[in-house]
């Protein structure tokens, strides 16, 4: 906590970007803004960000450990911590006792801190005896783990952000950056705008608000980027962009690299055709990247979350090594991490085939180094569980015990509806969790409260590599508690006090910190993770910790005390020597024959489904859903298609559509927006069974995964759309949540001071004031009550006031294209109905046509299209002059893409 007045300091819980927040609370006020002095954000904030303050809310939270019986309860009751943490070390250990190490599982998450993720992987790993602890950063970033210590022997990445800005070109493969990691983008963007000879490339199947900044796009097709990659390499060999030095003293396996390259990928022509890009666009790329020697090639999930991931990380890093373009300013690969700890949980091994502190778990004195350190009974001897194929062990009864922490597996992983039932037949779940209704918690039998961002108190680490502190500056509600204590408080009850003895998290970052020296220095291969400059810091010097990428050894000025900040220009550069992790020091080429995606379509499922995020929410929702400004933008699940594929479904833009894969189905709207190539459909991933009817796509993905990363292949699964009919389209404002138990679909949308759904159904209505009265709850027959119908157009519209202030209102039509929803929003906002408004209500649209802003684009400003597309026809014929009239687009910048396009569609005459 801060001194009154003063704001607190502390990072974004959202993507890997890391972006430090000022967080000031005034009483029932919490101000949030970028933090100036943050090296990643320099006060910046996407939208996301700016709006964590509205995502602090009691709603919803888990307040009390929570137990229902293994044998036969339904109902989860209140217990106390003592009782609930008895019954989870008792069952655990019985299960251990009875069926051995082999039999529990801990599944955990990049939303933990890295002090969580230490105890959880300790207490697991040293203490249980086994590996079975994996993460949900199993499904965002570990066919790069995989790809990094393959080539360099340890997981590093060896890029930093000034890297962005210093790079004469920036390849963004499989990463909607704009959209993702809007500061990131931006940061490109002005060092583009800076020195108009950078370029920027593109490497993605969609057109997406990121290629707006591309000087070239190649849109391949999905999962074809070793090819193009392969390609790469043989035509930088073929046309002498090598640095022969760098290759001789430096690497090994280039031969049977640049092989397999010239084999498949041996033309360009051969590029073109497998990727399905004209070969002019491929050949542009390769002579681009071929005299441009300051390159950095950042990738995300799109390289990641795939079958091949791993061997699409290293067809990458290949083409950085054959060049020498790495250890040197401006240039090298990046990974982009997913989630704000990813590379945290990297750092205390969180994966089940890592250990603690960078050291491998198949390596028998890492292991023992390890134990020794710990002072531990025991220590894993092979690799856990991945995420996948737990919870299939589960699902066959050789795992009978899992602790989920921070995570949402029923709706985030593949195949979720195996998920479900493997955790339906489980003897015993226990969840900890902010919110006490997931999809997930719903088969808990313990839920223990966790502490959500503004509460807890840690640290994370960002994607290039800079540790910052995510300090509270709110008490903990009810009995919820920090996930390490929880874990601490179980291996105390196993009779380990002194290894859990922890008092706070300073104790336990000081812990993680001296085994990343321990045994370091005396290692042939000395470890690269190393905070030696961190070791035996007071209370006062962690809490007052400043951002600072490791390692972090404490000589050469390198200390981050007082300031982190500084330490940066000491540190250098990984690997500018030339040496690398290996046992030889040398970095390793890996031969990359490509393979096509596991599953290809057919006659029954013709598209090829992709998934992933959008602008304004994240992960499964369970923050961001509670935000009205994030809402706004995209407020219901869709599925993309191209117009023609669209055509040939059967299925029409608004429309309902059911989309379908061999593992599952949900129902969404259709949109045809231009982004994607013909025979692919795009889903978002955040839709759950709290926010929508039948939404998640996890249960439509395949649950094949990569061989050696063991990521899933999210961004290709064999799909169908077929039209979704429906009698009539209706949506509901409400300012007190509503059963849907009267329609057949349903969306929930959070907004200022109400509620509101989307729904659909196929019940014919003989009285729609009788159903509009029952869904609103107005039983009352005096109340006061505004209603039109037209019967033979199948319309109809009812309002609910109370006190002259509108309570609720709904409307009702055989068509989708309904009434405007932001200008009703703005009635809520107000404490009387004036008589205008009443008339509004009535004929369905505002008497002033001003009040109607228009769907939010712009969520940082809240500025709608109408308002937009207005101020074009009033001469803002470009996104600056929209920026100076209206403001959007001057913060995260991440809208500027549709403005452009408003522009454009808005300028174009009737």
């Amino acid at each position: 906590m801060s001194e009154a007045g003063r704001p607190v300091k502390t990072t974004c819980p959202y993507c890997g970007t890391g972006c430090g927040v000022d967080v000031l609370v005034r009483g029932d006020a919490t101000e949030v803004s970028g933090d100036a002095t943050h090296p990643t954000n320099a006060g910046k904030l996407c939208v996301k960000g700016a709006a964590l303050g509205e995502t602090l809310v009691p709603e919803g939270r888990a307040l009390h450990p929570m137990l229902r019986e293994p044998a036969g309860g339904r109902e989860l009751q209140r217990v106390s911590w003592d009782t609930a943490l008895d019954v989870v070390a008792r069952e655990f250990r019985r299960i251990i006792r009875e069926d051995g190490p082999q039999a529990v599982a801990w599944y955990v998450s990049g939303q933990l801190l890295t002090e969580d993720y230490y105890v959880a992987n300790k207490l697991v790993k040293g203490f249980v005896g086994s590996a079975n602890i994996d993460t949900n950063s199993r499904l965002c970033m570990s066919s790069a783990v995989a790809g990094h210590k393959r080539a360099f022997g340890e997981d590093i990445v060896p890029v930093s952000y000034e890297d962005l800005e210093d790079a004469d070109l920036v390849v963004l493969v499989g990463s909607n950056t704009a959209w993702c990691h809007p500061i990131l983008y931006q940061r490109i963007v002005k060092a583009k705008a800076a020195r108009p000879q950078m370029k920027v490339v593109v490497v993605d199947p969609r057109r997406t608000a990121t290629t707006d900044a591309a000087d070239l796009h190649l849109p391949v097709r999905a999962g074809t980027d070793v090819w193009l990659f392969n390609g790469l390499l043989s035509f930088l060999y073929q046309h002498g962009v090598v640095d022969t030095d760098f290759v001789d003293a430096h690497t090994r396996g280039f031969d049977r690299a640049l092989a397999v390259a010239d084999n498949t990928a041996g033309s360009v022509r051969a590029v073109a055709r497998q990727c399905g890009v004209d070969e002019s666009l491929i050949a542009e790329f390769y002579r681009l990247f071929a005299r441009t020697a300051k390159t950095i090639t950042a990738f995300s999930m799109g390289v990641n979350q795939s079958s091949a991931g791993t061997d699409k990380v290293n067809s990458i890093i290949n083409c950085h090594l054959l060049t020498g373009r790495i250890g040197k300013p401006g240039a090298g690969p990046f990974s982009i991490t997913g989630q704000p700890n990813a590379m945290g949980g990297r750092e205390v091994g969180g994966l089940a085939n890592m250990l603690a502190a960078h050291m491998d778990l198949e390596n028998a004195q890492h292991r023992q180094l390890v134990q020794t350190f710990w002072d531990s009974p025991c220590i894993a001897e092979r690799p856990g569980l991945k995420a996948v194929e737990l919870f299939e062990a589960i699902e066959s009864g050789r795992v009978k015990a899992v602790w989920i922490m921070a995570t949402n597996p029923v709706v985030s992983l593949p195949d979720a509806d195996q998920v479900k039932r493997a955790l339906a037949k489980c003897e015993f779940v226990v969840v900890s969790d902010v919110m006490h209704k997931t999809d997930t918690t719903a088969y808990a039998h313990v839920l223990l409260p966790a502490l959500a961002w503004g509460e807890k108190d840690g640290t994370v680490t960002n994607s290039e590599r800079r540790i910052s502190r995510q300090r509270a500056f709110l008490p903990a509600p009810g009995e919820a508690r920090p996930d390490w204590w929880a874990l601490a408080e179980i291996g105390r009850r196993w009779g380990f006090a002194d290894a859990f003895a922890y008092d706070g998290p300073g104790q336990i970052f000081d812990e993680h910190a001296r085994l990343t020296t321990f045994g370091n220095a005396d290692d042939e291969v000395p470890r690269y993770l190393n905070l030696s400059g961190l070791v035996g810091m007071s209370a006062g010097d962690y809490d007052a910790l400043a951002p600072v990428r490791w390692p972090v050894s404490g000589q050469d000025g390198n200390d981050p005390r007082p300031d982190a900040a500084a330490a940066d220009a000491f540190m250098p550069r990984v690997f500018s020597d030339g040496r690398f992790y290996t046992a030889d020091r040398k970095a390793r080429f890996v031969a990359t024959p490509p393979r096509l995606p596991v599953h290809a379509r057919d006659e029954d499922f013709p598209l090829a489904l992709n998934t992933g995020r959008v602008r304004d929410h994240w992960h499964t929702m369970t923050r961001t859903g509670l935000s009205p400004r994030l809402a706004a933008h995209i407020d219901e699940p869709y599925v993309d298609l191209h117009p023609q594929d669209a055509l040939l479904s059967g299925v029409r833009e608004g429309g309902l559509a059911r989309v379908s894969t061999r593992w599952g189905s949900l129902v969404a709207r259709v949109r045809t927006s231009g982004e994607l190539p013909r025979r692919t459909a795009f889903v978002p991933i955040h839709w759950n069974a709290q926010y929508a009817s039948d939404a998640r796509v996890g249960s439509l993905v395949n649950p094949v995964v990569d061989p050696v990363s063991g990521e899933p292949e999210f961004k290709h699964t064999p799909a169908r759309v077929e039209d979704f009919a429906v009698l009539w389209h209706g949506f509901v404002l409400s300012r007190t949540p509503l059963p849907m138990d009267q329609v057949i679909w349903w969306t929930r949308v959070t907004g200022h001071r109400f509620l509101r759904y989307e729904f659909a159904g196929r019940e014919r209505v003989g009285e729609w004031s009788a159903f509009a009265r029952t869904a609103l709850g107005v039983h009352a027959t005096d109340a006061d009550w505004i209603e039109y119908e037209d019967r033979t157009a199948g319309q109809y519209r009812a309002a609910w006031v109370v006190d002259d202030r509108i309570e609720a209102c709904l409307f009702v039509s055989p068509r989708p294209d309904l009434p405007s929803r932001a200008w009703l929003s703005g009635l809520f906002a107000k404490d009387r109905l004036e008589d205008l408004d009443r008339i509004g209500l009535l004929v369905g649209e505002p008497t002033d046509r001003g009040a109607d802003a228009g769907p939010t684009v712009c969520s940082c400003f809240g500025i709608g299209r109408n308002r937009i597309v207005e101020a074009v026809r009033g001469g803002c014929h470009s996104a600056e002059a929209l920026g100076r009239k209206l403001q959007c687009g001057t913060n995260c910048g991440s809208c500027i893409p549709e403005l452009k396009a408003l522009i454009a569609t808005s300028l174009v005459p009737a």
